[in-house]
């Protein structure tokens, strides 16, 4: 899975991915490691279900949550407004980012 995250991340390739609690489209921007040893996707979510009930937004997800995913055929442009390198999550660091 992180060999494909990362391919999505360097190719910007729009996913879907299935995440608890569904299906949800997201824009992979960065991957690394979080305080605990999680491995962690910073991702732009443009549409799907969220538990936070926003389905558009910045998500933090948890790799080992992920329960699919595929690629959509689509590539975004680049990062979105309000994307930050050297993700502060990622305390443990970065294994790939835009």
């Amino acid at each position: 899975m992180t060999d494909m995250l990362v391919d999505a991340i360097n190719k910007r390739l729009v996913l879907e991915i299935d995440y608890p609690p569904g299906k949800r489209v997201i824009e992979p921007h960065a991957l690394g490691i979080g305080a605990d040893g999680q491995i962690l996707l910073r991702a732009f979510q443009s549409s799907g279900v969220s538990a936070s009930g926003e389905p558009t937004d910045w998500k933090l997800l948890r790799v080992d949550r992920l329960i699919g995913s595929a690629f959509t055929g689509t590539i975004f442009p680049g990062p979105r407004p309000g994307y930050r390198r050297g993700d502060s999550a990622m305390k443990r660091g970065i294994i790939a980012q835009l």
